[in-house]
């Protein structure tokens, strides 16, 4: 069973041929709807798949959060009556996105980091090997990346995320230069980082 999340995912998709009999569609309210917390989600696939999906959820969800099930099937219903219009939320947010992300490219590439170009989502890497930061003298015996955005938040304000912590202690080393940065954010957040970035060029 392979599953997928709905908010700008370009991978494996139940409509090529042979997969929807072992695809679960999986969707998320707080991923797609931009409002992280919100533990609603749902599921699309066929009968067989999705009976199974209801036992597991029966003894796994103790709470339904009523109000936010009802504000979730409430924002479907009102994108139903926009969809092909630009009031489209679904049509809106990629493009947004999308602007995002180039934005905070163009900030790492000016000072010498290499941007890894999402696919989709909202996150994007960005290789600091080119930047000579060293971290060594703090010795903490962390890795590269985890006292990077330590410093990047600790001296500038910069919020990012290290990469190695997904990886096990055998790979850790192969992400231990990059870190991820969130292009969800509002325009006066991505062009305040984009000041911030620029200001650590060399």
């Amino acid at each position: 069973v392979k599953s997928i999340t709905t908010h700008l995912s370009s991978g494996i998709n139940a409509e090529y041929g042979g997969m929807w009999e072992r695809t679960l569609t999986i969707g998320s309210a707080g991923k797609t709807f931009s409002v992280t917390g919100w533990k609603i989600g749902w599921a699309l696939g066929p009968a067989n798949l999705i009976s199974q999906l209801q036992h597991v959820s029966s003894c796994s969800t103790f709470t339904a959060p009523t109000l936010l099930q009802e504000a979730v099937a409430g924002a479907f219903e009102y994108e139903r009556g926009v969809a092909q219009t630009d009031e489209a939320y679904f049509k809106w947010l990629p493009g947004k996105l999308q602007q995002n992300c180039q934005m905070l490219a163009d900030a790492f590439s000016d000072i010498g980091c290499t941007p890894v170009w999402p696919d989709g989502g909202y996150f994007m890497l960005v290789d600091t090997a080119n930047m000579g930061w060293d971290f060594t003298e703090l010795n903490t015996g962390r890795c590269y990346d985890v006292d990077c955005v330590k410093w990047l938040t600790r001296e500038f304000k910069l919020a990012t995320i290290p990469i190695s912590v997904f990886y096990g202690d055998q790979n850790r080393h192969l992400a231990a230069k990059y870190i991820r940065v969130c292009c969800a954010k509002s325009d006066e957040t991505i062009e305040k980082a984009c000041q911030i970035i620029r200001s650590l060029k060399k």
